[in-house]
């Protein structure tokens, strides 16, 4: 079962661009990381540059409308994610309480849509989704 871990750092709605964590968080979290891998369940993860750098795009009306950081509605945003392959949903759960976050940090778990848990129409209708993932 794969999961998502999703990490939502308070504050990080608003960080500039630019903004970086500092050296001691990053070590903390590599040694994580690296207990992930050494378990045989990371299967991704990455960091994420603070909104202020990025686009939203919406399509009001069905036409695209890009926006270009930071957001002003935003509360909650993501300042990275692992992607992890587990038995359960419990021991994804356990990962995230492992991990080294700050009083400011949120971690969320959800569990990625496989192919077979969709209803035959919808996977006929993502028919070749699986192979276009592996390339």
């Amino acid at each position: 079962m794969r999961f998502m871990m999703l990490m939502i750092p308070k504050g990080y709605e608003s960080a500039p661009v630019g903004t970086m964590p500092p050296a001691d968080a990053v070590a903390a979290m590599m040694k994580y990381n690296e207990s992930l891998q050494r378990a045989g369940v990371l299967l991704a993860a990455d960091g994420l540059h603070p909104p202020a750098a990025g686009a939203r795009v919406t399509f009001a009306g069905g036409k695209p409308k890009v926006s270009d950081g930071p957001f002003a509605e935003a509360k909650e945003v993501l300042g990275g994610y692992w992607m992890i392959d587990v038995k359960s949903r419990a021991e994804a759960i356990e990962w995230a309480t492992r991990c080294p976050g700050g009083e400011n940090e949120i971690i969320e778990v959800r569990q990625v849509q496989e192919m077979e848990d969709f209803p035959p129409d919808v996977q006929a209708a993502a028919a070749g989704f699986t192979e276009m993932q592996a390339r």
